[in-house]
């Protein structure tokens, strides 16, 4: 659950969707639908009588679906004074509703295999989740319940409060995060934009149940809603369904919408120091709103701005900061333009506004390059197509036009970027980006900070007599739905080919899109491959390939690029995403930059001291010097996994260590190429073929999997953030075990009702839902071709580490004296097993899935082949694999922040 900065919808990835066909009526006695209309027989839109919107889409990818409820009401609509409203409400609605309590959404959710969370931005609040389609009825049900029947009691909420103020000590221990929360206050000073929608520790504390209720009842209405249904479903029998389990729900009278009305804005610096390993200078605008005609042309202008040639890029490529980007941060009715350099540790942060000052100087004085716009209208355009590669992204993007920007389709999006030309691009930089009227916020590097004021809290209730249950009876509505367990439908069929030069290559053929999907991996390791003294050298030819190939230089080989607006990475994890017509084209490219890269002396030059100067503030961060603590208590004196790049090492290097480490690392036989989209197996390995068939390695492979090592010994260190108000806490112990060992498959199951799944986990219920002690808490297991690992992870106030830490420690030794129950041995199979198609329902999901899969030496149905040892498993097994791989008293433990009480 989420309000912050940054942490919303990816707007610009989410823009368009391009559905474009002849609208034709519905069945005119559709039940309760109030002018549906289907764009094509995959897409129906409608009105119900109550007011609420309703958008239904087929998607066929896989066998799932996804809702988003979206409910017009966020930060801006928040009473004065509580600016959290929007947010407490928004975790209030996974507690108890009529005739469904938190335990059962709870349990739910697990046993469909689904994934759902919810976030609140300054306009709108969204739910949502991902499931096995056959379970739509089940999730229509769910949010049905919560619209009209939330019961929002002060129980739940003084349970909840714990969870929401550790949300917040979270979030408020971020320097950039505060420093925005600042620069909104000054840039919409007496609007509802003013206060993020996160809230303050203060403003819930005066918060109560009634204050709740009044903001649900105000604002939580059928005709304040928006429901979005993408998946492989059928559109008139789901509306159908929509129409009988939402019709009843009475529309509301809907209190004003407050108009937004702006005060001049002065300029303002805030300075600030952050425990980051490298500052950064930023420059924030008030930006035109998501409802208004000009934000196509605002977010071309952020696009032009992170373009690979722009000016603001070539500040990085020329060393002269460390970093560079530009985003837009959108509401409704404005936004914030974030326009930002990185400079290192000890660098001169003056020198890096100057040089900003200068980028933004010059493109006021004489415009945006032409072809920058036409590549950035492109790129968005293209997206769209990409949107349908996914039914999250697919419903996002209507969700997107439709309840932030007042639109009735995507393709209104898409046509607003189409109509922008280099003229309104100009006009909206002049209009907008003027140092007058900017906040700018300068974040130093400095280990020494200082806790935020008002980051303490009660944080939480000490009582155990919850009602709270992983096993609660279900509602009658669920109970046989989700009673009979079945293997899901696999839906894929990839072609696996081995290429003569040694290359493996995967193909899956899919028709959702006219799109296309590479990715490859190298298989390494340069813990193992790296020369001693050369630590580093790996990370830096990474950086490299950024400037081209050897046949076009970094200008040129970027604008190619942008000419079929594809993406594309180099390295050891490579890839490339274009359109189906551009694909012989961007794998030319792909193979071009990943086989013969340029690596030209001075971007060496100054990548090298680029990579040096970031290094030595990143050592000094409190988050590296905590994963550093915790490889040191994992691993044996003297591992080459304890290896690490210094800025000496870095220093140190040549540009012929980079080709020399390049021509060993770089081969065929070790590297797995998958190609997913609409494309045939011939056509894919015809291609890859005629480029990448030339490749060839010399020599035996190399070895690239490290060696076991034995259990750590327990270990417990404590880093010290001064800038932190709660502590992040990190557990782990090495596991005695392979991927390739079928135990893993116990331990798995075992770690689901441990805590691997979320609210309906142990460790979930325990430490947050009864005690409210942290916001989340969970556990993981990570299995390798040689070496596997147990972790917990949480982040509370420092009082409450020792309780946590017990509480951990006491469902470990359960899960190891105890057999599990059977209902909790059911309910972590049936996740597992039917989240099987969520794992795989997207294009990106499935190349990735396949790409793992596959180097890794698994099959290619690995989700199946775990199933079939889920469906035998039994509690005596569970309890056994933990009684003998997992060791509470070797657990390693880190943790970042004040030092814990009474440890």
């Amino acid at each position: 659950m989420m309000s912050s900065p940054f942490k919303t919808l990816a707007w610009s990835v989410l823009l368009g969707v391009g559905l474009v066909s002849t609208s034709v009526p519905v069945r005119a006695d559709t039940p309760g639908a109030s002018k549906a209309v289907a764009n094509d027989s995959n897409v129906l839109r409608t009105t119900l009588d109550n007011g609420m919107r309703v958008v239904i889409v087929r998607e066929t990818l896989s066998p799932m679906v996804t809702t988003q409820i979206t409910y017009l009401a966020g930060g801006y609509q928040t009473p004065q004074g509580f600016p959290g409203t929007a947010h407490a409400l928004e975790h209030m609605m996974f507690r108890d509703s009529k005739g469904m309590t938190g335990a059962q959404l709870n349990e739910m959710t697990g046993k469909m295999g689904a994934d759902n969370n919810a976030f609140t931005t300054n306009d709108a609040t969204q739910y949502y989740f991902v499931a096995p389609s056959n379970y739509l009825d089940l999730l229509l049900h769910i949010e049905s319940t919560r619209m009209d029947g939330a019961l929002l009691t002060q129980q739940d909420w003084e349970r909840e409060r714990g969870a929401i103020e550790q949300e917040v000590s979270r979030d408020i221990s971020q320097p950039e995060f505060l420093a925005f929360q600042k620069a909104e206050g000054i840039l919409y000073a007496g609007t509802g934009y003013a206060e993020d929608p996160l809230g303050t520790r203060s403003s819930f504390g005066k918060t109560t149940a009634e204050d709740l209720q009044t903001f649900y009842k105000s604002w939580y209405a059928p005709n304040n809603a928006l429901l979005v249904i993408v998946g492989d479903v059928d559109p008139q029998q789901t509306l159908a369904k929509v129409q009988q389990l939402f019709g009843k729900i009475p529309k509301r009278t809907l209190p004003a919408h407050e108009p937004v009305k702006l005060q001049p804005v002065k300029p303002e610096t805030i300075a600030s120091t952050t425990p980051r390993g490298t500052g950064s200078v930023q420059f924030m605008y008030r930006m035109p709103g998501m409802m208004d005609k000009d934000n196509a042309a605002a977010q071309v202008l952020l696009d032009v701005l992170t373009n690979a040639r722009s000016s603001l890029s070539q500040l990085a490529v020329q060393g002269k900061v460390l970093s560079t980007n530009a985003q837009l941060q959108p509401f409704s009715y404005g936004g914030v333009g974030v326009i930002e350099v990185g400079f290192p540790k000890g660098g001169d942060a003056k020198q890096a506004q100057a040089d900003l000052d200068g980028v933004i100087n010059d493109l006021l004085k004489n415009g945006v390059p032409a072809d920058l716009v036409e590549a950035s209208k492109q790129a968005e355009i293209a997206q769209a197509e990409f949107n349908k590669n996914s039914a999250v992204t697919l419903a996002s993007a209507w969700s997107q036009a439709i309840a932030w920007m007042g639109l009735s389709t995507p393709e209104e999006a898409e046509d607003q970027i189409r109509q922008v030309t280099v003229d309104d691009v100009n006009r909206i930089a002049r209009q907008y980006l003027k140092s007058d009227e900017r906040v700018t916020v300068v974040l130093t590097p400095n280990e020494n900070g200082q806790r935020p004021p008002d980051s303490g809290g009660f944080g939480g209730s000490e009582s155990f007599n919850s009602n709270e249950k992983l096993d609660a009876p279900l509602p009658e509505w669920a109970a046989q739905k989700l009673s009979k367990l079945e293997m899901p439908r696999w839906t894929l069929a990839p072609v696996d080919m081995k290429l003569d030069n040694g290359i493996r290559l995967i193909v899956q053929p899919s028709s959702i899109s006219k799109t296309v999907t590479v990715v490859g991996h190298i298989d390494n390791n340069p813990k193992l491959q790296e020369a001693t003294g050369k630590e580093g050298v790996a990370r830096l030819l990474d950086s490299l390939f950024d400037y081209g190939s050897t046949t076009l230089d970094r200008d040129a080989f970027h604008k190619a690029l942008d000419d079929i607006s594809a993406n594309e990475t180099g390295g050891t994890d490579f890839g490339v995403a274009a359109l189906s017509d551009h694909f012989d084209r961007a794998m030319q490219l792909l193979a071009d930059n990943e086989l013969h890269p340029a690596l030209p002396q001075q971007g060496f030059t100054v990548q090298q001291e680029t990579l040096a100067r970031a290094l030595a503030g990143e050592m000094q961060s409190p988050q590296y010097k905590m994963m550093k603590a915790l490889r040191a208590g994992l691993l044996p004196a003297g591992d080459p996994d304890l290896r690490l790049p210094t800025p000496d090492t870095i220093g140190a290097l040549k540009l012929q260590d980079v080709k020399d480490y390049f021509a060993k690392t770089y081969r065929p036989d070790l590297a797995t190429i998958v190609v997913v989209g609409d494309v045939t197996p011939e056509q894919a390995k015809a291609t890859v073929e005629r480029y990448f068939g030339q490749w060839k390695a010399a020599g035996a492979k190399p070895d690239v999997v490290s060696k076991p090592v034995p259990v750590n010994a327990s270990g417990y260190v404590v880093i010290e953030n001064s800038y932190a108000s709660q502590d992040q806490v990190l557990m782990g112990q090495m596991l005695d075990l392979t991927m390739h060992n079928p135990d893993r498959y116990a331990l798995q199951l075992g770690n689901n009702v441990l805590g691997g799944n979320g609210f309906a986990s142990r460790l979930m219920t325990d430490i947050r839902v009864k005690h409210g002690y942290a916001y989340g808490a969970g556990s993981g297991m990570h299995f390798d071709r040689s070496r596997s690992i147990f972790f917990v992870q949480y982040g509370s106030d420092p009082d409450k580490v020792v309780p946590v830490d017990g509480l951990i420690r006491q469902n470990l030794v359960a899960m190891q004296t105890t057999p599990i129950k059977q209902s909790e041995l059911d309910n972590a199979r049936q996740y597992e097993i039917r989240s099987i198609p969520v794992g795989v329902s997207s294009i990106s999901s499935i190349s990735r899935a396949l790409l793992n899969w596959a180097w890794h030496g698994e099959p290619l149905d690995q989700p199946m082949v775990a199933a079939k040892h889920y469906l035998t498993l039994t509690p005596a097994q569970v309890q056994a694999a933990f009684k003998k791989y997992l060791k509470p008293e070797n657990l390693m433990q880190v943790v970042q922040g004040p030092t814990p009480a009474k440890h």
